[in-house]
């Protein structure tokens, strides 16, 4: 009797456990589970702790509220210029009913896929080879938009879509990579040439200035050399006018002074003819001299020359005497020195021309100094002396002789 009372007891306390544990249904966070009583909907189990009615309430599906990403394997689409192309597809979606993900249809998963498939090939179909490779923003795009419209009576909403990869077939590719190397090799070719003219173009605007620069410095220098070479030849012009000016005037006043020099000595006629004398050799010093004549009437010349120039002294002789006009120093002209040189010239060389000014001003008037004459004999000689010959006439001298010199 008392183990079947312990049997009893086991037994409904089996039952309770199994009755407690039929009633408490714990959920995860990111999940729902469909709930049905008697298989009728009932409800839609939250996350946590829920109760059941047992042997009543059931757990239809589990359903996952995180976003789920399901990549489709490669589907062959025709283009619109009948090339077969196959592309992959990356399907990012998320629950947000699960009783109509378990209800409205059997298996979402696989009419995600399928309509995935079918709406590819419908928006791809309309399009070329060319444009699908390009066209990868606008297939997913309409991919989405046509998805989201179609799931969302299951309870799906579709975040995008993505194209995986698009492959032609082979030989399509080959002749793409054929073209695509002709285009770049067309491009480069392009380039290469552009890049020349461009080149050719700036070199030859570089040397069109240099040239054009290179004729302005040449053009400047010879405008620079011609001002130059007419500045020096107005300047050696100048400084030769001057000079000769200055020479002109020290051989005239040389002249002067040795023409003073010799009246002031008061020379007689026999002493320029021993002066005249004397200077005959130094004249038939030339190669082309062999033959010297001395004039006859040489001493004529010279007893004519002292009888102008002088007067008779008190011995007979004619000696030359200086007048008051004779012996006042001449006066230099200074204002003539102002026209030697032009000074309308640059100012270097109006500073040249006013220094090359004082220094002539400087010479002229010390050339034109007065000179220191001698001075006269104080007394004449005394009567008792006797007079000096008077000289000889012309009829007493030796008659003309021709000397040959060698």
């Amino acid at each position: 009797m008392g183990v079947t009372i312990l049997i009893v007891l086991a037994v409904i306390l089996l039952l309770i456990v199994v009755v407690v544990a039929k009633s408490i249904l714990v959920i995860p966070q990111a999940q729902a589970a469909v709930i049905e009583r008697l298989g009728r909907f009932r409800s839609v189990g939250a996350p946590g702790l829920n109760v059941l009615v047992p042997f009543f309430d059931r757990v239809r599906a589990r359903i996952d509220l995180r976003e789920q990403v399901v990549s489709f394997p490669p589907q062959p689409v025709i283009t619109e210029d009948n090339l077969t192309v196959s592309i992959d597809t990356v399907v990012y979606f998320q629950v947000t009913d699960p009783r109509a993900a378990v209800y409205e249809i059997s298996n979402y998963i696989i009419g995600v896929e399928q309509l995935t498939t079918t709406t590819l090939r419908n928006v791809v179909g309309g399009m070329s080879l060319e444009q699908t490779l390009t066209s990868r923003d606008s297939i997913n795009g309409q991919l989405r938009g046509v998805l989201d419209e179609a799931t969302g009576r299951w309870g799906i909403r579709v975040a995008r879509v993505e194209l995986k990869a698009i492959d032609p077939p082979p030989s399509i590719q080959d002749s793409m990579e054929k073209q695509m190397r002709a285009d770049r090799e067309k491009r480069a070719i392009i380039l290469t040439a552009e890049g020349q003219r461009e080149a050719a173009i700036k070199t030859a605007e570089g040397q069109k200035q240099s040239q054009i620069l290179s004729a302005e410095g040449a053009k400047q220098a010879t405008i620079m050399a011609a001002e130059a070479e007419r500045q020096s030849r107005i300047l050696r012009a100048q400084g030769e006018r001057a000079a000769r000016y200055l020479q002109a005037q020290g051989q005239a006043k040389a002249i002067e002074k040795v023409f003073g020099a010799i009246k002031a000595g008061r020379p007689t006629p026999e002493l320029l003819a021993y002066q005249y004398l004397q200077t005959l050799p130094q004249m038939a010093q030339g190669d082309s001299n062999k033959v010297w004549i001395v004039p006859s009437d040489f001493g004529k010349a010279l007893e004519g020359f002292a009888k102008m120039l002088g007067a008779p002294g008190e011995d007979g002789v004619f000696r030359y005497e200086p007048s008051a006009d004779d012996a006042a120093p001449p006066k230099a002209d200074e204002d003539e020195v102002a026209d030697w040189f032009d000074t309308s010239t640059d100012p270097e060389v109006a500073a040249a021309v006013r220094a090359a000014e004082e220094v002539a001003r400087r010479e002229v008037p010390a050339i034109g100094q007065p000179t220191i004459r001698p001075s006269r004999p104080e007394a004449p000689p005394p009567a008792d002396t006797p007079q000096q010959q008077t000289p000889p006439q012309a009829s007493q001298r030796p008659p003309q002789t021709d000397l040959e010199l060698g």
